[in-house]
């Protein structure tokens, strides 16, 4: 993508907008979703889980923006300078995981504006698509971009903080649990770490600092702010849906199987709690198309220079071809589910690929990785590969 503008523009507002990017792009309709029906299950205990994956998420994404953000170059060159291949291998599988899930975001943006306005759902979903090649085919499309992440990613917060508000959780008894839970979900935690930083998730961030030129061993300090407050922010999103539906299903209420995250705004608020639902619905949904897109093509566009300054043409190609495949099959959710267990693998394999990469002296320009950051980050790897290979042994069972 092109800044035209990006050394004009404040480092701080670069910085900020990477970890909105970041941030919202793992906040969509699945992860709204996964809160809910999680804590349905678990109750305050799941404060626990949400404690453990955001540890995850931070060793994750500090190896990955430091690394990547040091030498300046993206995820899918770093692999194929350590293993030859391999990053293209990294960038079909990236870029598959973001074409199928954009179709359930896509979904979700149509699935919002029904909740809003009453317009049917693909009606909704071709607007919202709309709006999200606007973004791409401004000017300055990188500075329009940081700005409808940020402003959206404020909106979320906001209206959520009202419905927790609404819902009455019960706040000792969820950092009781937090820190001391009765029941321990490793599967869960699985979940939320590949959903938080999975698949195109992962390098979503660095990947705009990039773009934005921020980079080399001089940038460490700003790339750490900017992915510590991107999971920060994630989390906030979380643990704030976590509370309100939590203070929902503790008096007994059953949430709706159909759509959990409605059923939590529904009975916390009214019928205003669920409009409210709707702008959430649609400003996760419409920032992970966003997100996806942008993060997506910048695993293959720099493979061709005819494709590089054709960069944004190929983001609006991509969320053109996620919402035909909406309007054509519809919601796919067998496919969905496997693009979330390739996205489970997927976060494994490329933080292997940086972690092996940091190791090189070559590959790093005399910049030396902090070995606490290394060994969490193949602790990680261990992790998330464990429970990705358990989930398709289950799934074969």
């Amino acid at each position: 993508m092109d800044d035209a503008n990006k050394k004009s523009r404040p480092i701080g507002s670069i910085i900020l907008g990477a970890a909105f990017l970041m941030a919202t792009s793992a906040v969509g309709p699945g992860f709204l979703t996964q809160t809910t029906v999680f804590t349905s299950q678990l109750f305050a205990s799941f404060g626990f889980v949400i404690l453990i994956s955001v540890v995850l998420d931070i060793f994750a994404q500090l190896n990955i923006w430091r690394v990547l953000t040091v030498t300046g170059k993206r995820a899918q060159d770093i692999a194929n300078e350590t293993i030859g291949g391999s990053g293209y291998v990294l960038a079909v599988l990236v870029a598959f995981g973001g074409l199928v899930f954009n179709v359930g975001n896509i979904a979700g943006c149509g699935l919002g504006i029904n909740v809003l306005f009453g317009i049917p759902v693909e009606i909704g979903a071709v607007i919202s698509a709309a709006v999200a090649i606007g973004i791409f085919l401004v000017k300055e499309a990188g500075r329009a971009m940081d700005i409808f992440v940020k402003i959206l990613g404020v909106v979320m917060l906001v209206l959520i903080v009202y419905v927790v508000f609404a819902a009455h959780p019960p706040l000792g008894e969820a950092i009781h649990r937090t820190f001391i839970p009765e029941t321990i979900n490793f599967r869960m935690i699985v979940t939320l770490v590949g959903g938080t930083v999975g698949g195109y998730i992962t390098f979503a961030g660095a990947h705009r600092l990039i773009d934005a030129g921020i980079s080399g061993p001089g940038a460490v300090p700003d790339v750490n702010r900017s992915a510590v407050t991107g999971i920060v922010l994630t989390a906030a999103i979380r643990i704030l849906l976590f509370l309100a539906a939590l203070g929902v299903v503790s008096t007994g209420v059953s949430l709706d199987p159909a759509n959990p995250p409605a059923s939590v705004f529904l009975n916390a608020a009214g019928q205003f709690g669920y409009k409210l639902f709707g702008i959430v619905m649609w400003a996760a949904a419409i920032t992970s198309v966003v997100g996806a897109a942008f993060t997506s093509v910048s695993f293959f566009k720099n493979f061709d220079t005819r494709l590089e300054r054709r960069g944004n043409l190929i983001i609006v190609a991509f969320i053109v071809v996620s919402t035909l495949l909406f309007l054509t099959v519809g919601n796919p959710v067998r496919v969905l589910l496997w693009a979330g267990t390739l996205n489970g693998f997927i976060l494994p394999i490329g933080l292997s690929l940086v972690l092996l990469a940091s190791r090189r002296t070559e590959v790093m320009k005399g910049y030396v990785h902090s070995s606490i950051l290394q060994i969490a980050g193949w602790l990680v790897v261990a992790v998330m590969t464990t429970f990705s290979i358990l989930t398709v042994v289950e799934v074969f069972r």
